[in-house]
């Protein structure tokens, strides 16, 4: 994957920059690019027979695997992080005017057109760990704002 701001913000991080929202500010795309990448929740989903698309439905899907996940305390906040990021890549892909915003110390959440925030990657981590709120109704109120 060919990804322009990569190179400058590994060598920005060397010289102590200020980070992924800098290089968000940059190149939205690339970074909104690198954070729908989600390879571990991809991995998993494809382990129990479950492609991924960027679609509403994939996240009714997730919703539905056993979380074997759960057995695995290392794995489990990576996961969980992971299908964070898949859930904001779904809704801005998806929801019109929603957009990626990252907050000065990295943090990745979704801006809604009304005003809302989403911290997906809290998200993410809630349905991991404990199951809810499931990933297919933060999107359904994101949709719905």
């Amino acid at each position: 994957m060919n990804i322009s701001f990569f190179d400058r913000w590994r060598r920005q991080s060397a010289d102590r920059s200020p980070g992924l929202a800098s290089v968000f500010d940059e190149d939205p795309a690339g970074v909104a690019e690198l954070l729908s990448e989600c390879e571990l929740l991809r991995s998993q989903a494809a382990t129990a027979g479950l492609e991924l698309d960027d679609s509403p439905g994939s996240l009714t899907a997730l919703d539905q695997l056993l979380p074997r996940w759960r057995d695995d305390p290392e794995l489990l906040p990576w996961l969980g992080n992971d299908a964070g990021l898949y859930l904001g890549s779904v809704i801005v892909r998806r929801v019109p005017g929603a957009t990626w915003h990252v907050w000065p110390g990295g943090s990745p959440v979704v801006w809604l057109p009304s005003g809302r925030e989403i911290q997906v990657v809290e998200a993410g981590l809630d349905w991991a760990v404990q199951g809810a709120p499931e990933l297919s109704q933060v999107y359904a109120e994101a949709s719905e704002s």
